[in-house]
């Protein structure tokens, strides 16, 4: 069934691939603009004690940590029993804030350049400043991993804090444990403090990372269809298996649009009930029938 929706899904979506690569090489480009200079004053900053240049792994280490536990869950139903959401379908929804967000940061950071807080981005530093590149190429390849590692510039806003809020945020409507949803929000908050205090960033990249995230995953998930729950039940009334049980002539682009979470025809489906709605944090979709009756 995933790899059904991975290809019905497929075209509907942006070049994320090509998009993120765009991104990369717009980050590039504003390095040969970056002019190093005494860093900014910031209220983060006077907060925050630094942690030195020696510890500047451990925000890196908490957001890998953050990343590799939500792939992990996104591909939970590959492995365990319990099956309540599409991973084809949460990617794709991902992937849009993604991309929307690293548009948005890249109009942001070419607006401005701020000198950079990170150590190697400051004045006396080799890396804080690139020569003019020697041929179009050097430009294209972005010197990947190092050109994306020593990056300076590209600032407003956090790059990382795009993917922890989005990550949490999807995790907060579709996850299904309250103390995880918890512990999400907790770790968003400790990776924004140790972004400031590990000087990688000022503290107007987190903060307006914070609200332009939200305000993007609003707006997109208003436009985008609610996620199915992926229950056996829900799954067996929204999909047949096969084309022998279609016997009632149903369309492939009926089903489509029943596990993307538009309507058909009603008079078509009065037996069966769409299973829209963010998961409760008991594991259990939210069914309108139930909304209505009081349940």
């Amino acid at each position: 069934m995933e790899e059904n929706l991975c290809r019905d899904n497929y075209r509907d979506q942006p070049p994320c691939g090509e998009l993120e690569y765009i991104h990369g090489l717009a980050a590039r480009g504003v390095h040969y603009l970056h002019r190093p200079g005494p860093t900014l004053q910031d209220l983060g900053f006077f907060l925050l004690p630094e942690l030195g240049q020696d510890k500047a792994y451990i925000s890196e280490t908490l957001f890998t940590a953050i990343f590799l536990s939500f792939v992990l869950w996104t591909f939970h139903p590959f492995i365990f029993k319990s099956k309540k959401i599409y991973t084809v379908l949460i990617w794709c929804r991902v992937l849009s804030f993604l991309v929307a967000s690293q548009a948005l940061r890249i109009v942001t950071f070419y607006s401005t350049q701020l000198p950079g807080p990170n150590y190697h981005c400051r004045e006396g530093s080799k890396l804080a400043t690139l020569p003019p590149p020697e041929s179009v190429l050097e430009v294209l390849l972005i010197n990947f991993p190092r050109g994306v590692i020593y990056g300076c510039g590209d600032l407003i806003f956090s790059s990382h804090m795009i993917f922890t809020l989005v990550f949490v945020l999807t995790y907060q409507k579709y996850g299904s444990r309250r103390c995880i949803k918890q512990l999400g929000w907790l770790l968003a908050v400790v990776q924004s403090l140790l972004i400031i205090a590990s000087r990688k960033h000022y503290t107007v990249d987190v903060v307006v990372a914070w609200y332009t995230v939200n305000l993007v995953v609003f707006f997109i998930d208003k436009k985008l269809p609610e996620l199915p729950d992926r229950t056996s039940a829900a799954a067996a009334l929204l999909l047949p298996l096969s084309t022998k049980d279609n016997k009632d002539g149903r369309t492939k682009e009926e089903n489509h649009k029943l596990l993307n979470g538009n309507s058909v025809d009603p008079a078509d489906w009065r037996q069966r009930t769409q299973a829209n709605g963010k998961i409760l944090e008991d594991g259990h979709a939210l069914h309108p029938d139930s909304a209505m009756n009081g349940a």
